[in-house]
C-alpha cells in the first residue's frame, strides 16, 4: 500500500444502482410513479370530510298536570282518571326554570308530545318560538291490572304498579305493548340524533317513563348523560355525543 493511499477509507460504489442512461430513465420512472401514488393518497386524505359535530340533547318532562293526586282509586277508577290525565293540561300559575328558557333560546330545534301538557310545557318555555308536536313522544301506557275494589290506593302508588306490570309481564291490555314502545323510542331517538347533527342543540318536551325509554337508547349508541335533574316536573336531562 503506498504512501498517497494509507488510512484513506475505500468507498465501494453500490451495487445495486445502475448509472447508465438506461437504469437513470427507470429510476425516474419509479419516482414519479411513487409521486403520482403519494398524490392520490394525500387527495384521498384531503378529500374525505370530517366527521359532522352533534348538538346535545336535551330531554325535558312536562311541567305540574292540573289534575290532583289527592285521591284513593280502584283500578278501575284509574283507569278513568289516566284517560283524564292524558288529555288534560298545566296547573296554573307555573313559571319555567329560567335555566329552561335559555336551553329553550339557544336550541336548534324544539320538539313536544301531543299530550296537551307537554304542549304548555314547551310553549312556556319556547315563548315565540316554534317547536314541532309529534304524537311519537307520547308517554309509554300504563293499564292498571285489575284488581279487587277493596284495594284503593293513590295515582301515583298505581302508576308503579301499572308500570311494572306493564314492563315485567307486557300487561297492556290491547294497548302498546313494552316491544312496542321499545321500538318507537328507537325511532324517537333516531328522529332526535338526526336533529342534532350539524352541531344545533335538541330539546324536547315529552314525558317521565318515554323520557327514560329514549335516553336507554341514546346510552347504547354512546351518547353521554352529561347533566341529570332526574324527572322530577320541569327536569331536564342532557346527553351529549362524547
Amino acid at each position: 500500500m503506498s504512501a498517497d493511499t494509507r488510512g484513506a477509507a475505500t468507498v465501494p460504489e453500490p451495487a445495486h444502482l445502475d448509472m447508465t442512461a438506461a437504469g437513470q430513465d427507470q429510476a425516474r420512472g419509479r419516482a414519479a410513479r411513487a409521486g403520482e401514488v403519494a398524490g392520490e393518497t394525500a387527495g384521498a386524505s384531503t378529500d374525505r370530510a370530517p366527521a359532522a359535530p352533534f348538538g346535545a340533547i336535551i330531554l325535558t318532562r312536562h311541567g305540574e298536570p292540573a289534575l290532583s293526586r289527592q285521591c284513593r282509586l280502584t283500578s278501575e277508577e284509574y283507569r278513568a282518571w289516566w284517560q283524564r290525565y292524558e288529555v288534560g293540561g298545566l296547573l296554573e300559575g307555573q313559571i319555567p326554570p329560567a335555566c329552561l328558557v335559555r336551553t329553550g333560546e339557544g336550541a336548534g330545534a324544539i320538539f313536544a308530545s301531543s299530550r296537551p301538557r307537554a304542549i304548555e310545557t314547551a310553549r312556556a318555555v319556547a315563548g315565540k318560538r316554534s317547536f314541532e308536536v309529534m304524537p311519537l313522544f307520547v308517554e309509554a301506557p300504563l293499564p292498571p291490572p285489575r284488581l279487587p275494589d277493596w284495594f284503593r290506593t293513590s295515582p301515583r302508588l298505581w302508576g308503579a304498579i301499572a308500570r311494572f306490570s306493564w314492563w315485567a309481564f307486557d300487561h297492556h291490555q290491547g294497548e302498546e305493548s313494552r316491544r312496542e314502545a321499545e321500538a318507537r323510542a328507537e325511532a324517537a331517538a333516531d328522529h332526535l340524533v338526526a336533529h342534532a347533527r350539524g352541531g344545533g342543540e335538541v330539546l324536547l318536551f315529552a314525558h317521565g317513563y318515554f323520557n327514560h325509554m329514549i335516553g336507554t337508547v341514546l346510552k347504547r349508541r354512546g351518547w353521554k348523560l352529561v347533566k341529570d335533574q332526574g324527572f322530577k316536573y320541569w327536569s331536564a336531562r342532557r346527553f351529549e355525543l362524547k
